[in-house]
């Protein structure tokens, strides 16, 4: 162990603690001790210190006994001529160093200081972007700061199925803005989400970004937090509730949380410029959670003791790396950051000349910043794939009929028909909708490119950016085929892509689909539950919750929403080893309840023994788990005889007197608790929905977005269930907020819940 290191990390973590009690008495003797403290949206009070200390910050008094903890956990440096191993000691001073970070950031919050003010960026649907045109459209002037429940869970999903191998966060500022843009869109292209915080003399990566017009924010995998070190807590409060959330691990349970993430969660510090005593303090505390640091200048070198799975601190100095020059030099950087913490890539090698990976699937492109779009309110655009012999379809053939949109105005409209054809000896009929859906995320993935919908409502906006850089329509097809290939070849041999833009073909080839589109409809609805004799698992989430398992059934998709029982069957042939494996039913036990030995004892060999049965249709009996990612929580609310469902993007109040993140504590991590549950959202009009408790009628409650996205849907189950103005009669969080008001509001429209048998 470098004794240079640990007289840096330990200085700099006793410099921090005495700061942040300074500033704490501060606050105190202004604001009082029993002025409140919080984060926001998020159920875990301060995250880290929640999850190392199990002490539930709620106003700055309990903040004392946080950094009194921080204050035991600080050393001295070491001495002159005294050698000692140094670990130990700079381990401690790291996790002091995040206690008393997590507390400063906490103080900000009360000024107004965080999230951190910043130039002229909009946050705008989570995105940080800077404001070229005057736009209202977000809170001008701040970058991201804390990362609230909803975003975690929403990134859930990609980081369990393996589409965001692990995250980086990077501190400090890079040589150049070409380097640092380089680095980011290399991360970007492995679909690593990537925290940026810190500088060196007052300049920060965030900065150079900026000034190279590069987007930031959720939606692009690259958020900043905030130009100062300090703000690199938020990245480790992400991974503090990644292990609450998903691993079911309970606060307080500080040693298991380090090793959860040592073992689960891939992330790295990339340490950019000039390390301080802060910079060094805070590394320290990042290897607590086995998150290895890799500079780009010289400092000493940590290498395996166990606390990480490969080397603790790696010097890469910038300008000694191989390279032809310092945009390769980069990419070997981050290459480097890849091999040391062992994160496992898949790159798709898509011929675009724009960047491609799922990093750029939430890009916005703005009307402002378009030049042309398929489909939306000026145009027709469809998407249609279907299977053909195998004599029938040319491999690689990609065709635009009619004409293109160069010789169109800039912010122009056309119609556009996508028609793809798929043929493979493994192909069946029943997968075409499973891939056509696909097309979305892989349209998507392109810089500069959105995507919006499906079948004959898809939305397509190309950006001038992207249009300068030479992507054109035959791009579209590009990439389709390359992924197809790429993410389907077990079932796929050849792919065919025509791109019509003709009117007279978009007019018959769209009624060809949309008969399709039907026929597909009416097959869907007609597969049931009894009408199969095997269900599918679905494990990807154990990479996260080791004790959870999806089982998925025609009538009950997965809790993620992602993953039905057509994708699992597809799943299932493409990769027969992989995560979705057939569940033969065996003997049923109880119909009703959805019992069969074949899930139960899936359910008990797959959760290591923790789950002994699972009940299909029902909440209150043996419910199934949940890892942390699902997109509705369903809770009995007992004194309504009936249940409410609150889904992830809801934040406010439910008449249980819980938000959704304090539900989702739950709900997740793989524990069965009767009267909890999460599922997709699609779940909620399965006739098979908490059939075995009075399905669908028993819900009483139900967060107003659902009821505006999935009105449709709605309709037609209460038309199904025989009262058709059921939706009317459920609250929401406009009407209600506690039991009191639900109640009330029940009984004034005669909910049915309130007249059916017990539900326990």
């Amino acid at each position: 162990m470098s004794k240079y290191i640990a007289n840096r990390a330990i200085r700099g973590a006793n410099a921090l603690v005495a700061e942040a009690e300074f500033m704490l008495q501060q606050a105190i003797a202004e604001k009082g001790a029993d002025y409140p403290v919080a984060f926001p949206n998020t159920a875990y009070y301060l995250p880290l210190t929640f999850a190392m200390t199990n002490q539930a910050v709620e106003n700055l008094g309990q903040l004392n006994s946080v950094l009194s903890h921080a204050r035991e956990l600080l050393h001295p440096t070491p001495a002159d001529r005294k050698w000692t191993p140094y670990l130990g000691e700079t381990l401690d001073g790291g996790m002091a160093t995040l206690l008393a970070a997590e507390t400063i950031e906490a103080i900000r919050y009360i000024y107004g200081l965080q999230p951190e003010p910043y130039k002229d960026f909009v946050l705008s649907g989570g995105t940080a972007h800077t404001n070229g045109n005057g736009s209202s459209d977000g809170l001008t002037g701040h970058l991201n700061g804390a990362i609230d429940d909803i975003q975690l869970r929403s990134w859930g999903i990609q980081l369990v199925d393996g589409r965001m191998p692990g995250f980086a966060a990077i501190v400090g500022a890079a040589k150049s803005n070409e380097v640092a843009v380089k680095i980011v869109r290399e991360l970007q292209r492995r679909n690593i989400l990537t925290f940026l915080s810190g500088n060196v003399n007052g300049r920060s990566i965030i900065d150079q970004l900026q000034e190279e017009g590069v987007e930031l924010g959720y939606d692009t995998y690259t958020v900043p937090f905030g130009t100062d070190t300090l703000s690199a807590i938020y990245a480790l409060g992400f991974a503090s509730r990644s292990a609450l959330t998903f691993g079911g691990l309970k606060p307080g349970q500080a040693r298991e949380i380090l090793m959860y993430n040592r073992e689960r969660v891939f992330a790295f510090v990339l340490a950019l410029g000039e390390v301080d005593d802060l910079k060094y303090a805070a590394a320290a505390g990042a290897i607590n959670f086995g998150f290895p640091v890799i500079a780009d200048t010289v400092i000493p070198e940590i290498l395996p003791t166990g606390v990480t799975q490969y080397e603790h601190v790696v010097s890469m100095p910038f300008n000694e790396i191989d390279g032809k020059d310092d945009l390769e030099r980069a990419e070997r950087l981050v290459q480097k950051c890849i091999e040391v913490r062992g994160v496992k890539v898949q790159i798709a090698d898509v011929p675009v000349p724009v960047p491609y990976g799922s990093a750029f699937e939430g890009e916005v492109v703005r009307r402002t910043d378009m030049r042309v779009e398929f489909g939306g309110k000026r145009s027709r655009a469809f998407e249609y794939l279907h299977m053909a012999d195998l004599d029938d379809v040319v491999d690689g053939k990609i065709e635009v009929v009619g004409p293109g949109f160069e010789d169109l105005d800039p912010q122009s409209s056309m119609d556009l028909g996508i028609v793809i054809k798929v043929a493979g000896r493994q192909m069946q009929e029943d997968f075409e909708p499973v891939l056509e859906r696909q097309i979305h995320y892989f349209v998507n993935g392109a810089s500069g490119i959105q995507h919006i919908g499906q079948r004959d409502i898809t939305w397509i906006r190309l950006s001038n950016a992207a249009v300068d850089k030479g992507f054109n329509i035959e791009h579209l097809g590009k990439i389709l085929h390359a992924r197809f290939h790429a993410d389907f070849g077990a079932i796929v041999d050849k792919v065919e892509v025509t791109l019509y833009t003709e009117p007279s073909d978009i007019e018959t080839w769209l009624q060809n689909a949309r008969e399709a589109y039907d026929y597909r409809n009416k097959r869907l609805a007609d597969l049931t539950d009894d009408a199969v004799d095997e269900f599918y698992s679905c494990t990807l989430c154990q990479s996260f919750a080791p004790d959870h398992v999806c089982v998925v059934s025609p009538e009950r998709l997965g809790l993620c929403g992602a993953y039905n029982w057509l994708d699992c069957k597809a799943s299932y042939n493409i990769n027969p080893t992989g995560p979705n494996q057939p569940i033969k039913l065996g003997r049923i036990i109880d119909n009703d309840k959805g019992y069969w030995t074949g899930t139960n004892n899936y359910a008990e060999q797959a959760s290591h023994g923790v789950v002994q049965e699972v009940a299909m249709y029902s909440i209150m009996e043996n419910p199934m788990t949940a890892c942390g990612c699902f997109e509705c929580i369903v809770m009995l609310v007992p004194e309504a005889n009936g249940v409410l469902v609150v889904n992830r993007e809801d934040s406010s109040m439910t008449p249980v007197g819980m938000t959704f993140s304090t539900l989702a504590g739950m709900a997740g991590g793989g524990i069965q608790t009767p009267g909890v549950m999460g599922v997709g959202k699609y779940y909620l009009v399965s006739p098979k929905f908490i059939s075995a408790d009075g399905g669908f009628k028993r819900i009483v409650w139900m967060s107003s977005v659902l009821k505006e996205t999935m009105a449709d849907e709605l309709r037609a189950v209460a038309e199904r269930e025989g009262d058709p103005d059921l939706i009317e009669k459920i609250g929401d969080e406009r009407v209600a907020t506690t039991v009191d008001e639900l109640l009330a509001y029940l009984e004034e429209h005669n909910h049915p819940a309130l007249i059916m048998d017990p539900i326990f």
